[in-house]
């Protein structure tokens, strides 16, 4: 039972990392940008859906629709500022900025909220038990891996049903084209900044009811292992972040449960490194020749 309930509390941590990967690898899909920014938008949507139940009393629905809503705003309006501009700049100075961005919003935070953390209330409380009480399950995991669930297959209608999501698939392929046959890329590029920054905000109320806690730094190592994840599954792919996501929060939890809690880390990008020795691009990715 105790290698089942790890297991389980490494898929619901998986769950969390393969949000946030799915919005690093939307960006990374579609505009061919690694906005480094995207942890710390998780935590400002931490921030926001605290202060909303804390000191404006919304319901616990109500407040994440609100962080959803900041976010989404934020991620259009660093996109405008800070990417657009950069649009045909060499790729370490989108990489330069994105670190800037990341490092503008920590301090913003720590000097609006703060360092002292917060003790976060999850959105919802208690278990499930099975086996007459010999596993717990709880429902903030369940409601976790339901929402990644959702959230993937969602995205995968989107990019490939809808006509917004062709355009953004067009504007992946080849921006000039796109725009030629009509598509507006910097409305579409935003639109992906949104949806990325959207789901941000749901893996950091989701992220803070699993940690507890919230801080100015919370979205930082986070963000850094979902990016890892992206990368793992096959970045640009939506199901290679949601696999991704999932392998790497499972390994986490072995690591911690029968190696060592510290060497946890480490381990997870040791396995990355191995990986990518064997499939450069990531267990889903595509190797996609330049042509010249």
């Amino acid at each position: 039972m105790e290698f089942l309930a790890y297991l389980i509390s490494g898929v619901s941590l998986g769950s969390v990392y393969a949000i946030i990967a799915l919005g690093y690898t939307m960006v990374y899909g579609i505009a061919k940008m690694l906005n480094f920014a995207h942890g710390d938008v998780i935590m400002v949507g931490g921030y926001v859906s605290f202060l909303a139940v804390q000191n404006l009393g919304l319901p616990v629905l109500p407040s994440v629709l609100l962080s959803m809503a900041v976010c989404t705003v934020l991620g259009i309006v660093i996109e405008a500022l800070a990417y657009r501009p950069l649009r045909s700049a060499a790729p370490l100075a989108v990489l330069i900025t994105a670190i800037g961005v990341s490092n503008l919003l920590q301090n913003a935070a720590l000097l609006i909220w703060k360092a002292a953390p917060r003790v976060y209330t999850p959105v919802v409380s208690g278990s499930v038990q099975l086996f007459d009480g010999q596993l717990k399950i709880s429902y903030i995991s369940l409601l976790t891996i339901s929402a990644c669930l959702v959230i993937m297959l969602a995205l995968m209608v989107f990019t490939g049903k809808t006509k917004l999501g062709k355009a953004m698939r067009a504007c992946s392929e080849d921006r000039g084209a796109a725009e030629l046959m009509g598509i507006n890329v910097n409305a579409t590029i935003s639109l992906t900044f949104a949806i990325g920054s959207g789901l941000a905000a749901i893996a950091g109320v989701l992220l803070c009811s699993f940690s507890g806690t919230l801080m100015p730094t919370t979205g930082s190592m986070p963000g850094i292992k979902a990016f890892t994840a992206a990368v793992f599954g096959g970045i640009g792919s939506i199901p290679g972040a949601f696999l991704g996501g999932l392998l790497l929060g499972v390994i986490e939890a072995m690591a911690q449960a029968y190696i060592t809690t510290s060497l946890a880390n480490s381990i997870v990008f040791l396995v990355l490194i191995v990986v990518l020795l064997v499939r450069p691009a990531g267990l889903l990715g595509k190797y996609v020749p330049e042509k010249v």
